[in-house]
């Protein structure tokens, strides 16, 4: 704890202070949000690794609750004049006639888990090493097939130091390493062209990047790549969808874990708003939003409003149980924040987001699943989503699929989108697989202009009904 206030120049008094002068006109809470973060980028193009850039953030947000009213600013100079504005600003937004009370901070005692352990950091990385992950994938890509044209390899690596004060007298820390690695491929056959690419992404150290990781993502970007050389365009209308383990887990993510977001249901913009309690899936379907998946994008040791994280049931056996807090909507509820508050950078308040959302495993065998579709689509990946969260209707593009014909998977598609709504796609899962796979992509979710790391994951899963489209 002690290392931190020393990183970011400050003592508890100074803290104590700057809290003391943002709720000079009362209001029920402050915190102080402090974050350094340092992003370096590697680029390989035209079989070479061609640009490279670092780039540091560094600053604190201060915030301040009156009931349902919020005041918040952020300055990028931690001195005690630039913070002392900060929290004037903060202040005279929320407004308040209560009264400010003294406290003093007591960090905390119980060790918080660390759900991100990692061997080598990326500060310890310097560029000369990492070259050859990006040169050793570009070698792989282009021996795989002869059609590769091109191949584009994108590399990030981030570091992020928090540390969280608030009038309550908390006073946490948290480190976070995150990488994001992106293999884009071109392929040509005849006058053909076609592109796809693969991601891996997490909560991972410098020795995550091991001769295994760098075959299977070259295979996927080619695989992907090559397999639209055969693809068709199947007719459209309304059929059976099975989505598969792992990537389509963004149709959970996108369609229905936001909907789940307690600040849309507090506001009644959410179709699930007056449904807790009640059936909104078969008795074989469990979802959750989990931050404590180990290593993965989406996990935190504690959320941007210094809860500890945790492993959240939305949907069990069927049944709505529970949204995701952050502290604004757990007080409208009269419930325990669930971890969820998290923010883009120490430029924006916390909001109700998702960390990890996945659907647990069923009864089913993935096998016996596509064996029960006469005539369907297996997709793999989505792109290009657009979703209308409080209505819940989506759309979204398939980068990778398969037709079923008579319960086998038989040639690609291509050119098609699928076209449904989010709570009514819920009640028409008829069949959960038993293989759950949290994809390792490098997921970003966008909302209210803020984006942040996420995971999502599926089972195979059989949907009864779907709109199937062509663009």
């Amino acid at each position: 704890m002690k290392n931190y206030f020393d990183f970011f120049g400050i003592t508890e008094s100074i803290a104590e202070k700057i809290i003391a002068e943002a709720l000079s006109r009362g209001g029920d809470y402050c915190d102080l949000f402090f974050q350094y973060r340092s992003t370096k980028n590697l680029h390989l193009e035209d079989n070479s690794v061609n640009s490279s850039f670092h780039s540091t953030d560094f600053g604190v947000g201060i915030r301040v609750i009156n009931k349902e009213q919020t005041g918040f600013s952020f300055t990028e100079e931690i001195t005690f004049d630039s913070m002392r504005k900060a929290a004037r600003t903060a202040s005279a937004i929320a407004g308040s006639a209560k009264k400010y009370k003294k406290f003093r901070f007591v960090p905390e005692t119980e060790t918080v888990p660390n759900y991100y352990p990692i061997l080598k950091t990326w500060d310890s990385v310097n560029i000369k090493e990492k070259m050859p992950v990006l040169n050793n994938i570009n070698n792989a890509v282009f021996s795989l097939d002869p059609r590769i044209i091109q191949c584009n390899i994108s590399f990030t690596d981030t570091e992020s130091k928090i540390l969280i004060l608030n009038s309550e007298g908390k006073a946490v820390t948290d480190y976070r390493p995150l990488f994001s690695l992106k293999v884009k491929v071109t392929a040509e056959e005849k006058n053909s062209r076609e592109s796809n690419v693969a991601t891996r992404s997490g909560r991972y150290g410098f020795e995550f990047l091991n001769k295994n990781v760098i075959r299977d993502i070259s295979q996927e970007a080619v695989r992907k790549t090559v397999d639209l050389f055969d693809a068709v365009k199947p007719d459209g209308g309304e059929m059976q969808i099975v989505l598969a383990p792992g990537s389509s887990g963004i149709l959970l993510h996108e369609a229905i874990g936001h909907g789940l977001e307690a600040d849309f249901n507090r506001k009644k913009t959410s179709l699930f708003y007056n449904k807790l309690g009640e059936k909104v899936a078969e008795p074989f379907v469990s979802i959750v939003d989990d931050g404590t998946w180990k290593n993965a994008r989406g996990s935190l040791n504690i959320d941007d409003e210094g809860n500890k994280t945790e492993k959240t049931f939305l949907v069990k056996d069927g049944i709505l149980v529970n949204y995701l807090h952050d502290r604004i909507s757990s007080q409208h509820y009269g419930v325990l924040p669930t971890g969820n508050g998290r923010r883009q950078s120490f430029r924006y308040t916390p909001t109700p987001r998702m960390r990890n959302t996945y659907m647990l495993s069923g009864p089913h065998t993935p096998k016996e699943i596509i064996k029960s579709v006469k005539k369907g689509i297996y997709t793999e990946t989505f792109s290009n989503g657009q979703v209308l969260i409080g209505a819940g209707d989506f759309t979204f593009y398939v980068k990778t699929g398969y037709l079923i014909e008579d319960g086998e998977l038989t040639k690609p598609v291509k050119d098609i989108n699928i076209i449904g709504n989010g709570p009514e796609v819920l009640k028409d899962v008829v069949m959960v697989g038993d293989d759950l796979i949290l994809d390792e992509g490098t997921w970003t979710c966008g909302k209210e202009s803020q984006g942040v790391p996420v995971s999502h994951g599926l089972p195979t899963v059989k949907v009864s009904r779907i709109t199937v489209g062509g663009i």
